[in-house]
């Protein structure tokens, strides 16, 4: 017997498969036309089932963006992964390398500690790690500061025991994508000036993903919202309110004025990230009706004009601003299509931030 909306304890996730497979043939389609590769980041779903068909329709491979991640995919037998972030400590350390033993891994580093760190796990190792230099192109997080850094650190890397080159990656500020190009392509101009083979050229985002480039140096990109977008990507463009396949359902628990209603999704359900949008989402199929506040367990909407609806009991769904972090908030997801609950799948990658 199928289910619906109505047989679901809220709040939860909701997520619509028919705008999900949408979501993701667009994007194959676009990167194959323009000549990427495809390398889709699992943070944003963290379902083994979507990352299948991210590679049944075109995809490389994938990207994760910490170990637990990685190791949950390879269980679930993904065998291509990208994991771009620095790896440190002994117990971690020994995890990259059970986990480079049986499956296709890449790292990235940003400094020489973090290279020594590699070479000293990997030395006697029977199977070379992958290592490729990330590169600080705008965003202001990791990465080596200016092209003769990262040639530095390739060079260091090509020149480690256990460890092998593959390439540069970048995560580029929004709106930045021309001058990560131009960062990334002096500095593969320097590795050729070197001598040293630039394999793969890794960048990501999805709202700079859609734009046409020209003398692209970028081989491969990294996108990881598009499958279900949120509020913060239709406000800058790249989405409608139709394309976002997640939702939040939520049961309105009071209504203590005319204009204010209560629901049962708080920061521990919608994520209190605002990404510069006002409030904390939008309540799907309203005319711009927000979630105005939130604490831990209630979300707070406040209308303009009084209302006697909806009502006490009701369900309503929240497009919230930042749908990746939503994923990490529950147990489980429902796929849906239309109305009718089709299954609910357990979010394997849910927590795992070690």
């Amino acid at each position: 017997m199928s289910k619906t909306f109505g047989d679901l304890e809220t709040p939860c996730v909701l997520i619509d498969i028919d705008r999900v497979e949408a979501n993701l043939a667009r994007a194959q389609a676009h990167a194959d036309a323009q000549g990427l590769k495809l390398r889709p980041h699992i943070k944003t779903h963290k379902l083994p089932r979507f990352a299948k068909r991210q590679l049944a329709l075109g995809a490389i491979g994938i990207t994760v963006q910490k170990l637990g991640e990685a190791e949950v995919m390879a269980d679930a037998g993904l065998e291509d992964i990208f994991l771009p972030y620095n790896i440190m400590g002994a117990h971690k350390l020994a995890r990259l390398q059970a986990l480079n033993d049986r499956v296709t891994l890449a790292v990235t580093a940003d400094s020489p500690d973090t290279v020594a760190g590699y070479a000293q796990t990997f030395a006697a190792a029977d199977k070379p790690l992958t290592v490729l230099v990330e590169c600080d192109t705008g965003m202001g997080r990791c990465g080596v500061q200016s092209p003769a850094q990262a040639l530095a650190l390739a060079r260091q890397i090509g020149m480690s025991p256990g460890l092998r080159f593959g390439g540069l990656m970048t995560y580029p500020a929004a709106g930045r994508r021309d001058e990560a190009e131009a960062w990334l392509a002096e500095a593969k101009q320097l590795l050729a000036q070197a001598g040293i083979a630039c394999p793969v050229v890794s960048s990501g985002g999805t709202p700079d993903m859609w734009r046409d480039a020209e003398n692209r140096v970028v081989t491969e990109y990294r996108p990881g919202t598009y499958i279900y977008f949120d509020r913060s990507q239709v406000a800058r463009g790249v989405a409608s309110w139709d394309d976002c396949a997640l939702t939040v359902l939520a049961t309105v628990v009071s209504r203590p004025t005319a204009t204010r209603i209560v629901i049962d999704a708080g920061s521990k359900a919608l994520t209190s990230d605002l990404l510069g949008q006002e409030g904390y989402g939008l309540v799907m199929g309203s005319d711009g009706v927000i979630v105005k506040n939130l604490s831990e367990e209630h979300g707070v909407i406040e209308l303009a004009q009084a209302s006697n609806t909806p009502r006490i009991g009701d369900l309503v769904r929240i497009i919230p601003n930042h749908a990746c972090v939503v994923s990490n908030l529950f147990d489980a997801v429902h796929l849906i299509s239309g109305n009718t609950v089709t299954e609910t799948l357990p979010v394997a990658a849910r927590g795992r931030v070690d």
